[in-house]
């Protein structure tokens, strides 16, 4: 089956703040994206709010008949008290600072495996699936397992800015990375700086691949080609 196309609608939010009011409507765009074709919807709300509010992740919930992964990082209370509420299907973990602008690595499964071991269960005892960003490294990936998530979601950056270039150099650390997580029995997800100029080949490369976010140069890419047409590319390319 091919992998899954969850998007990631932190840019409509922003979009939608700039001016005030709910011009656009979060979550009509929601429920057009679904309609479109996209197998799930991705926020991740960071404690400013400023993109996706947490009042959003509510709203969405009562209306989201694909799959919900919210993102984010669990040592912020506020955080894990929204995931607990909402039940999404999937809650991706990311290390991200308070003040970070984007995402920019994954955790350190081994340095940080006492940390991951006493969170990721607090999610998976309330029944929902747990995915944590990692870094294309097998020894984390390995230790990632040992941690106890469900799944790992490959951070893709790397990948993206390398592509152009050299895209089997660029592939080459992802699909050892993949094949580590089907040996000790992950499941893969991926995701950052993904388009559609890069995604096929990762798609192809990394047979195992679940599911992919991808937010910004997905909306982006509908500002040119219109919102249900540029879900129905990246379908496409996913195969």
């Amino acid at each position: 089956m091919p992998a899954k196309l969850s998007v990631n609608i932190n840019k409509i939010a922003t979009l939608r703040n700039s001016r005030g009011g709910n011009n656009p409507d979060l979550v009509k765009a929601a429920l057009d994206i679904e309609r479109f074709g996209a197998d799930g919807i991705t926020v991740h709300p960071r404690p400013d709010e400023r993109h996706i509010r947490y009042s959003d992740v509510y709203e969405l919930k009562k209306v989201i008949h694909t799959e919900l992964n919210i993102e984010g990082n669990p040592v912020e209370d506020s955080f894990v008290k929204l995931v607990l509420e909402n039940k999404p299907a999937q809650v991706t973990l990311v290390p991200d600072s308070r003040d970070q602008l984007t995402s920019n690595h994954g955790w350190d499964t081994i340095k940080e495996a006492t940390y991951l071991k006493s969170i990721i269960p607090v999610f998976k005892n309330a029944g929902i699936r747990v995915s944590i960003f990692v870094d294309p490294v097998v020894e984390l990936v390995t230790a990632a397992k040992e941690c106890g998530t469900d799944r790992i979601e490959l951070y893709t950056e790397s990948y993206a800015k390398h592509f152009i270039n050299d895209r089997e150099a660029a592939i080459k650390n992802y699909v050892a990375a993949a094949k580590e997580a089907e040996r000790v029995g992950l499941r893969l997800n991926a995701g950052h700086d993904l388009d559609m100029n890069n995604l096929q080949y990762f798609a192809q490369q990394i047979p195992n691949l679940d599911e992919v976010s991808i937010g910004h140069a997905l909306i982006s890419d509908a500002l040119y080609f219109g919102l249900q047409n540029t879900v129905q590319l990246y379908k496409r390319q996913l195969g």
